[in-house]
């Protein structure tokens, strides 16, 4: 059931990697919190099953199938959302893609290329549908990027994940910089490790790899991708409303040890 009262009541909110992990739970704690949700995705059975599950449950959902490293196919997610819903006011920009375990000197530059497409021309190409859009209603909004503790701190064998994400921080600064005068906040979060499908796969894999992380971080655990997606949700809302520029670590203490 769709709240009354909650942080995103009255928003209307785009969401890309709504397919599975981190994405998916931030559709359903966007819907619970009152938000007319748009899913967008590659993987459109994915998204319209999740898009059914919430309209069950009472939320107004949509869904667009959208590669974000197709500047067309983030024009027409934000489009859907505008001609569905009446607008666009918030956006969670979290499709991303990592890879890790690979030397620097041995990674190819097809990988690097990827890597980068993803999670930096992704980021820049939802941002300039988002703001453009916001910037026509000039009603502002709120953007949240999804960063990684891998842009505040350098890890081994992940240098163009490193690069990209520390980007992706560097693009939420510009954009909070430029369009603060103009009601649009903008930042970003970084999670830790996050135990989404691929990293349990991973992890059940090589548990000794989670032993380590787990040692690694003060909390001594792994994130649920709904933690990560509440910390979202609450930089969309406008219980955030003096917060722009900032990079929010949701890592169980990781990056300040």
């Amino acid at each position: 059931m769709t709240p009354r009262h909650g942080l995103l009541r009255g928003k209307v909110a785009l969401i890309t990697g709504a397919s599975s992990g981190i994405g998916a739970a931030a559709a359903r704690v966007f819907a619970r919190e009152g938000a007319d949700v748009v899913l967008a995705a590659r993987r459109e059975d994915r998204i319209k099953s999740l898009a059914e599950e919430l309209r069950s449950e009472g939320a107004r959902a949509e869904y667009a199938v959208c590669d974000v490293t197709r500047a067309q196919d983030t024009v027409a997610a934000v489009e859907c959302a505008v001609d569905r819903f009446g607008g666009l006011d918030v956006a969670f920009n979290n499709a991303g893609f990592g890879v890790g375990r690979t030397p620097l000197h041995e990674m190819g530059d097809d990988l690097y290329d990827q890597i980068m497409d993803v999670n930096v021309r992704g980021v820049w190409n939802c941002l300039q549908a988002e703001i453009s859009a916001m910037l026509a209603a000039g009603t502002g909004g709120a953007l949240v990027n999804n960063s990684s503790v891998g842009g505040l701190r350098a890890t081994p064998v992940a240098a163009p994940y490193v690069a990209s994400k520390h980007a992706v921080i560097g693009l939420t600064k510009a954009a909070a910089a430029e369009y603060a005068d103009r009601g649009i906040r903008v930042n970003s979060v970084a999670p830790g490790t996050t135990r989404t499908e691929v990293v349990g796969a991973w992890f059940d894999a090589h548990p000794d790899m989670e032993a380590a992380l787990h040692q690694a971080t003060p909390q001594a655990r792994t994130a649920e991708p709904s933690e990560i997606a509440e910390a979202a949700a609450w930089l969309c809302s406008d219980r955030a409303s003096f917060v722009t520029g900032a990079t929010m670590p949701v890592d169980g203490g990781f990056t300040m040890v």
